[in-house]
């Protein structure tokens, strides 16, 4: 059944993927982002087909401006890269906290009837299990590392839409990505980085990698993750809690080692110390998720080719 539907975050990297499949399943699509870290040309085939609202999650005003019909929401509006966590904790926490307070009024003044919540696997932390499920114990194992603010924007963000949306939603669904990754992403995350700076190296210079070289990662590509979201969005139950990544695992020396076999550069790693925080091994249960249909179709191989041609 078609519907209208406010994507917030609707120009960044996820987001304008989930706005392009909406489109796709014939939805009115209204996205509202403020830009700072998405890119309208992302949107640019697509232009015509959506609404588009220019405009902080934090501003009240602006989002109780917004006139239209609404049955669903999708709120990504987040502040994401690794940089921004140690360099701007308040703002990651004043964008998930009040940010989140605002879109869930304003869907209570609408009586809006759906709720999709963009987590991250950053609510996992340091997990006990691996492969890691959504019953993982959430937790922020120190206050004082700046590094947590966005886990723990995530986690107060899941609590506070959990429990008001049990008041006044219909469904409220939450999905936690875990690394994905694409064509225009940006550059503040590991793979777009190393392929960026793998270019400009020459053969047999050093190259640096934070760590050791052993933190496992699982990394999904985009079009994935738009296929565990498409079930997600289709089939997901109410008040559940879906991981959408792969089961693939790799080092992070191995990727890096991946990479520059595949740009043809020849390398020696020079090693650095870990952010404080950084997880060794983050890698999810996907077996929620492959209940509702659900299947990987791209190796992390195959997934960076399309980026790098």
């Amino acid at each position: 059944m078609k519907q209208n539907i406010l994507v917030t975050g609707g120009s960044g990297f996820i987001g304008s993927a989930i706005v392009k499949y909406l489109v796709n399943l014939n939805h009115n699509v209204i996205v509202y982002d403020n830009n700072s870290r998405g890119k309208l040309r992302r949107l640019k085939k697509i232009q015509k087909k959506i609404k588009f609202i220019k405009g902080d999650i934090r501003d009240k005003k602006k989002i109780f401006s917004i006139n239209n019909k609404i049955d669903t929401v999708i709120h990504l509006a987040y502040v994401n890269g690794t940089k921004f966590f140690y360099n701007k904790p308040f703002e990651v926490l004043d964008i998930a906290v009040n940010g989140l307070l605002n879109i869930l009024d304003f869907s209570k003044k609408k009586k809006i009837k759906n709720f999709f919540l963009a987590s991250s696997s950053e609510v996992y932390q340091n997990p006990i299990k691996i492969p890691t499920d959504e019953k993982e114990m959430l937790k922020i194992p120190n206050i004082h590392n700046p590094r947590y603010s966005y886990g723990g924007g995530k986690i107060i963000s899941e609590l506070y839409g959990l429990y008001f949306a049990k008041k006044y939603f219909k469904k409220f669904v939450i999905f936690r990505p875990h690394n994905v990754y694409g064509k225009d992403m940006g550059n503040d995350h590991v793979i777009p980085e190393f392929i960026n700076r793998f270019k400009k190296l020459k053969n047999n210079n050093k190259f640096l990698i934070y760590g050791t070289g052993k933190e496992i990662r699982s990394f999904i590509y985009i079009d994935d993750f738009i296929s565990g979201f498409d079930k997600v969005f289709k089939k997901g139950k109410n008040f559940e809690i879906y991981n959408i990544g792969t089961s693939q695992k790799i080092s992070i020396g191995d990727l890096a080692v991946l990479i520059s076999k595949l740009l043809g550069k020849k390398i020696k790693f020079n090693k650095r110390k870990i952010f404080k925080g950084s997880p060794t091994v983050r890698c999810p249960s996907i077996e929620k998720i492959k209940k509702l249909g659900f299947k990987e179709s791209y190796s992390l191989k195959d997934g960076i080719k399309k980026i790098i041609i």
